[in-house]
């Protein structure tokens, strides 16, 4: 299966499955989601409707989508099973299923996801939970050593049942919707079982641990939303928008394709656009991390949040806010959650498993010694309760999503965009990284350096080829195009255009039909009876194509794309990490070796699109590849690949045709996405051997009667508070940083 079967069986297929045309994808923001642990309890209750299916929760985004048979199971009906669980539905779309393909995502609604994000700390109910349950505690203690050993007792089991109701209000509410074994519900029960013992001490401080825990995964999933998050304040809520050569002030989200917008100095940039006028440096740091304000001027495209620094700036506008780069980058972040790693998908269903286990264990743990053995009911039951409690699987359960929903967080913030998980485990373990050369390695802005009439003047070879590559968006086209416009060349008009892959472009013009191609297409070569004019151009490190008229060669043009200022430097870097990088280029082998040489790179040249095909396979075969590209003519490729990285600014393809794409057009970012890549996996193991280590070092010692019921909560709690906040330490790594 690869990976495009792999994420649409994770997701459903988007197909209708139970072939009804009533079937539609729902979509809901709901309030209270904090972890793992709530998508995995509300999967599981929604599953057990009927009509229900490709169930998708994240709650990074504060998101849940499924597909909704509604002559099965009305939508009411989905939302009173949320609040039985104990979440808040609190935004609704709809939209009907896509006919044999992925659904289609429509984010009409501009809600906040997040339930309460920008809350106080000490105004959020877990925390106002944690703080009464300890007074209560801390009270309760007191009175222990002043007090009547009764008061104290009553004391803590005030103290029990007032952090206790919650807790077991939610176990009720999950059982009710099918889910019986749950955290609150194993928590219930032990302090239930405590407090019927007598160990009312001890049930107190567990319930108290255990709101503390709570409070927190609360705190930290708040934190890796608000990275994300803030990008949405980066746009202005205001526009100076232009009409009949005045200017008046508009709300930034109506703002709609071909309105023109007013950017004075030091103002963010309202939408997405091309400068129509002005010239500024653009300060893109907090979108792409470049430090350095980028020089941009007529026709150059700007992104929503950017600041013009030192000049004014008239814009049109491309594109809705609602599709803006920065509202993309949100999207594409939340739905990567979906997209879960594999690693994470198997600790999921092992907790389903792990879970009824522990309860039969903690139950054999109760009875079977006092029994068979003839041992202390107290003794045994106390042990099995602690049991119980060091058994919760909470830090294994989120251990993967903690890691990856912070990658993912850090990624954007640096312009490295992940579509999930799978993406991450993936990119962590590859041991070859495939280039394309144009737009990849290079600038993607070639040049015409020569123009060599054959049999034609110099300016027809230019003007026809011009003509030709009129519609193309090739950087070899627009080179032509622009070296034409500069001349101030009349460009015929063309007809019939249709391009031959790895060949070339062929039109009609005037009645003959005009060709560009590459000098190895058949066509080419059999019209070139002297080829020693292409192999020195070749030399030279250019691009040649050859301009044909009815199969007669009229012309050469010879371009030639530097390389990007940064690639020696990561290309170096790919190999300082154990990695293979070659390139993999349509151009001729000369050409292509005159930009690998000093790159240090080994490349093949002269490649179709189908050999380029052949050679990913090839290496994905040798331990796993990645294919970066320009996201435009490598499609296939990064299809193939096991990895494909797009290239492109924000642009539509890059952010929506490969895995993963890089914002910032440096090759730099291909080690960096790697190593963030690296360092999310190695999070990921340090994190499940923390949670499996301390449940097995606990549930050892509380079976012997070493430690008790507190220090099993304890270190339960303990095991998910350091797994999560080794998690958030990714929000603060640096990929670009060697090492």
């Amino acid at each position: 299966m690869d990976r495009a079967e792999d994420r649409n069986a994770e997701a459903g297929g988007g197909r209708d499955t139970a072939g009804r045309g009533d079937v539609c994808w729902r979509e809901w923001a709901v309030g209270g989601m904090d972890c793992a642990s709530c998508a995995l309890r509300i999967e599981g209750a929604l599953k057990r409707l009927p009509g229900v299916s490709a169930i998708t929760v994240a709650p990074l985004a504060g998101r849940m989508r499924l597909a909704l048979d509604e002559s099965l199971t009305a939508p009411a009906e989905v939302e009173q099973t949320l609040r039985r669980l104990g979440y808040v539905p609190e935004g609704e779309t709809l939209r009907p299923r896509a006919h044999g393909g992925d659904h289609d995502h429509d984010h009409d609604h501009d809600h906040d996801h997040e339930a309460g994000t920008g809350e106080p700390w000490n105004r959020n109910a877990a925390v106002r939970l944690a703080l009464f349950t300890g007074a209560l505690v801390a009270l309760a203690t007191l009175a222990a050593l002043v007090a009547p050993p009764s008061v104290a007792y009553w004391g803590f089991v005030l103290a029990c049942l007032a952090g206790l109701v919650p807790v077991a209000r939610r176990a009720w509410q999950a059982a009710r919707a099918g889910q019986v074994f749950t955290i609150e519900s194993l928590m219930t029960l032990a302090a239930l079982g405590a407090l019927a013992i007598g160990a009312a001490g001890e049930a107190a401080v567990v319930v108290f641990l255990f709101a503390v825990g709570e409070a927190l995964e609360g705190v930290a999933a708040r934190r890796a939303r608000s990275g994300i998050r803030a990008l949405s304040r980066l746009v202005p809520e205001v526009a100076l928008v232009e009409e009949g050569g005045a200017t008046r002030e508009v709300a930034a989200s109506l703002l709609q394709p071909g309105v023109f917008v007013l950017v004075r100095p030091g103002d963010r940039i309202p939408a997405d656009g091309t400068i129509m006028e002005g010239s500024a440096g653009v300060d893109e740091s907090l979108l792409t991390g470049e430090s350095i304000p980028v020089p941009r001027g007529p026709g150059a495209t700007v992104m929503a949040g950017t600041i013009a620094t030192d000049a004014a700036l008239r814009i049109r506008v491309s594109r809705p806010a609602r599709d803006n780069t920065i509202a993309r980058i949100i999207r594409l972040v939340e739905e990567a959650e979906e997209s879960r790693a594999p690693v994470s998908r198997f600790i999921d269903r092992f907790s389903r498993l792990y879970m009824p286990a522990i309860v039969a264990v903690a139950a054999l743990v109760m009875v079977a010694p006092p029994l068979a053995f003839a041992q202390d009911w107290d003794t045994w039951i106390y042990r099995g309760l602690a049991l119980l409690l060091i058994g919760c699987p909470c830090a294994l359960v989120i251990s993967v999503p903690a890691s990856m929903a912070s990658a993912l967080s850090s990624g954007a913030r640096h312009g490295l965009l992940m579509k999930g998980g799978a993406v991450i485990e993936a990119a962590a373990s590859l041991r070859h990284v495939a280039f394309d050369k144009t737009g990849t390695l290079t600038r993607g802005r070639p040049e015409v350096t020569d123009i060599v009439p054959l049999a034609a003047g110099t300016d027809e070879v230019l003007a026809l080829a011009a003509a030709v590559e009129g519609a193309s968006a090739h950087p070899l086209a627009a080179a032509i195009r622009a070296r034409a416009e500069a001349g101030g060349i009349a460009v015929p008009q063309a007809r019939a255009a249709r391009a031959f892959p790895g060949h070339g472009v062929e039109a009609e013009i005037g009645g003959r039909q005009i060709g560009v191609l590459s000098p190895g297409a058949p066509r080419a070569r059999a019209a070139l009876a002297d080829r020693a004019p292409v192999e020195a151009l070749e030399d030279a490190g250019k691009t040649v194509v050859v301009v044909l008229a009815d199969g007669v060669a009229l012309g050469l043009i010879a371009m030639r794309d530097e390389p990007r200022a940064d690639a020696a430097a990561a290309i170096a870097r790919l190999k300082a990490m154990g990695l293979e990088p070659r390139m993999l280029t349509g151009d001729n082998a000369r050409t292509a070796g005159a930009i690998a040489a000093p790159l240090g790179l080994d490349f093949r040249g002269g490649m179709l699109p189908a050999d380029k095909l052949a050679a990913i396979a090839a290496l994905d075969a040798q331990g796993g590849v990645m294919m970066v590209g320009d996201g435009i003519n490598d499609a296939p490729a990064l299809k193939q690949a096991r990895v494909g990285v797009a290239m492109g600014s924000g642009s539509d393809v890059a952010l929506e045709t490969a895995d993963a794409a890089i914002l910032r057009d440096r090759v730099a970012d291909v080690a960096a996405l790697i190593r963030l890549s690296r360092a999310a996996m190695a999070n990921v193991r340090q994190n499940v051997s923390l949670a499996l280590g301390l449940k097995a070092l606990f549930l050892v010692t509380s079976v012997l009667g070493i430690t008790g019921l507190w220090i099993a909560v304890l270190a339960d709690t303990g095991a998910t508070v350091l797994v999560t906040l080794n998690a958030l330490r990714l929000l603060a790594f640096d990929p670009a940083r060697p090492g």
